[in-house]
């Protein structure tokens, strides 16, 4: 077997979307670079495909019926086997809020519709690159680099600190909203100042510099 240099030998991706125009034309983008795409029509079924699949990045569609693209993302998060996986948002919302939450959810990368295909391939190359990084850099365990970096001086005020503790513990905003008592939007809002403090880029890295500082 030749050994192929590109990115995209043997990736395989899990395509979320309950439009078969758009499910047709990305699977045959992607297929066409070298990955292969595995396809579901909404969050249940994705959910379905995940218990026999592990894709090496997911890319989904925010709003679908029976489970949404935020629902699907805290299932994923929450499970060990899956809570790695990078998990690119595609949706027709591009206001910032729509973006921040999407985020704060748990996805990687936020795209809005339409987008070049070209501009979600080098997305996905990207963000295939930075996980195969992360996995990496934690195989080679004592290495004081592997260590997340934020501002040595980042202070956390005594509400972000007890959020950032659940978040280590792989629970959802909205769990979070319920154990304290306040409004889903009130968690956002704390993980968001938390994401501006630290410079970190998604709840992943907040939950691993939480644990690697023995916060959680």
């Amino acid at each position: 077997m030749t050994k192929e240099t590109s990115a995209s030998e043997h990736k395989r991706l899990l395509l979320i979307d309950d439009d078969p125009n758009l499910i047709l034309l990305v699977k045959d983008y992607l297929e066409f670079r070298g990955y292969e795409v595995i396809t579901a029509e909404n969050g249940q079924e994705a959910l379905e495909v995940l218990q026999q699949e592990t894709p090496d990045m997911i890319i989904c569609d925010v709003m679908m019926p029976q489970m949404d693209g935020y629902s699907l993302v805290e299932h994923v998060r929450k499970d060990p086997r899956t809570s790695w996986i990078p998990v690119l948002f595609l949706s027709a919302k591009g206001q910032s809020q729509d973006r921040v939450k999407g985020l704060n959810t748990g996805a990687d990368v936020y795209m809005v519709k339409p987008f070049e295909p070209e501009e979600l391939v080098a997305q996905v190359e990207s963000s295939l690159k930075q996980a195969s990084r992360l996995i990496q850099r934690q195989e080679k365990t004592g290495d004081s680099a592997s260590k997340i970096q934020v501002p040595f001086d980042v202070e956390l005020t005594p509400t972000e600190l007890r959020v950032v503790q659940f978040v280590a513990r792989g629970m959802a905003n909205r769990e979070i909203a319920e154990e304290l008592n306040v409004s889903q939007r009130t968690i956002e809002s704390h993980v968001s100042n938390m994401l501006g403090k630290t410079g970190l880029h998604n709840r992943t890295e907040l939950a691993r510099w939480a644990i690697e500082n023995s916060m959680a």
